[in-house]
């Protein structure tokens, strides 16, 4: 019989998922489909009652539902649950089954960079539900230093406190971090600030970037935004968002069908389609 795996999202068209992983699932020889569901916030419990009824395998969550999913699942990771969302579920014997892999894909991005975070200072931008995802994924690889700067220093503070992982960690004004850059061997940008259209726009300067610096941005739209180019123009190595894009899927992959996809065929797949 055919497996099901989806997404549920509102709006859910511009979902780059179907067709990456429908094109893994083929390329593996999986007897599934994986299919996009626009379901609105309104609809969200009787959807996963609908899902869990006919037996879906797994699916993806997003927005606006990584957090509102919980509540409707039977069991959620430990760590999904400290981050206060989910991105990934899997049908376990008939237990819908709640985790998060976009911080462990976002480090897996970083590999060919970074083998061990123990030496390194980094600076997290912002304070949102990607940044708390990363922030929280990236406190258990236990940095030297695991630093954020937010335009509200509080929510900053809150990040900090909530996280069940220990960390050496400060809540720096965005001044403070301008400041304060060169320390830095790894900057990662989490807002929103600078994709289409709004892509001249960056969160912080990078006067004092230390030019030996990695520098991520998880905006794919456009694929090197203002910020990254500011970075690459000081000589740091950068990185866009489609390595945590394609990571996480391949995570989710995995947890689906206990197969490690070729992340390079997924990675292409994704750059065809934002070039189209």
């Amino acid at each position: 019989m055919k497996k099901l795996f989806a997404v549920l999202g509102y709006p859910i068209g511009h979902s780059m998922s179907p067709i990456m992983l429908n094109d893994v699932l083929s390329y593996y020889e999986i007897d599934a489909h994986y299919h996009p569901f626009k379901v609105s916030p309104e609809e969200l419990e009787i959807a996963i009652r609908g899902l869990k009824a006919i037996g879906i395998s797994g699916f993806n969550v997003t927005i606006p539902h990584k957090s509102a999913i919980i509540p409707f699942l039977d069991s959620v990771d430990d760590l999904a649950l400290s981050i206060g969302a989910v991105n990934t579920v899997v049908n376990d014997n008939g237990k819908l089954v709640g985790y998060n892999t976009d911080g462990y894909g976002f480090i897996k991005g970083l590999e060919p960079y970074i083998s061990s975070f123990s030496d390194k200072k980094v600076l997290v931008i912002g304070a949102g539900g990607a940044a708390r995802a990363i922030y929280f994924t990236m406190a258990k690889m236990k940095p030297l230093a695991l630093d954020i700067t937010n335009r509200t220093v509080i929510k900053a503070t809150e990040l900090i406190k909530a996280c069940p992982f220990e960390s050496n960690s400060r809540a720096l004004s965005l001044d403070e971090a301008e400041v304060q850059l060169n320390e830095y061997d790894v900057v990662i940008q989490t807002t929103m600030i600078g994709m289409y259209p709004n892509v001249l726009e960056t969160p912080i300067s990078l006067k004092k970037l230390n030019n030996q610096a990695l520098v991520c941005d998880i905006v794919y739209n456009p694929l090197e935004t203002q910020f990254l180019k500011e970075a690459r123009k000081k000589g740091a190595t950068v990185q866009n968002g489609v390595e945590m894009f394609v990571y996480q899927g391949a995570l989710a992959f995995e947890k689906w069908t206990g197969i490690f996809p070729d992340v390079k065929r997924m990675r292409e797949n994704v750059l065809r389609q934002l070039e189209a």
